[in-house]
């Protein structure tokens, strides 16, 4: 896999697109595609570009929230508001988990959430995520190839 390649898979896997960037990102580091840190620094990039996508459509969506085919009820906006305004932006740090990190990182832009702490906390959360599986590859990939 390519760094170009990582970059768009881990961007589209970020975005409602059902890909993993983890096995992307793994795959790339086994077959020693790059440097890890180049690889980091590229599947973080790339999620945090699709995380952003879902920040601006969720800013952009909420303008149709008055006409009768928005999916999103007021009640249900106000509950996630209310959530939201709960937990704080340290909810986004769980925006890579699947499945749930997309439409937090969606949720956040249709609450306007701004986007300079939106981009510090996602990022951390995304980069964690992206050094741990580094690391796991590195202490699980030998212990199946030494056999």
């Amino acid at each position: 896999m390519t760094l170009g390649g990582l970059f768009f898979w881990s961007l589209l896997a970020a975005t409602l697109v059902p890909l993993s960037s983890e096995v992307a990102l793994s795959t790339a580091h086994a077959m020693a595609a790059a440097p890890p840190v180049q690889l980091f620094l590229v599947a973080t990039a790339g999620n945090m570009c699709g995380a952003l996508i879902n920040w601006g459509l969720g800013g952009w969506c909420l303008r149709f929230k008055h006409k009768r085919w928005f999916p999103i009820t007021p009640d249900r906006l106000h509950q996630a508001e209310i959530r939201f305004a709960r937990w704080g932006g340290w909810i986004l740090l769980f925006s890579w988990i699947p499945v749930i990190g997309d439409p937090l990182t969606f949720a956040a832009g249709a609450l306007r959430y701004p986007l300079a702490r939106f981009l510090i906390v996602v990022t951390a959360g995304k980069a964690a995520r992206y050094a741990a599986i580094l690391w796991i590859t590195d202490v699980i990939l030998p212990v199946f190839t030494a056999s």
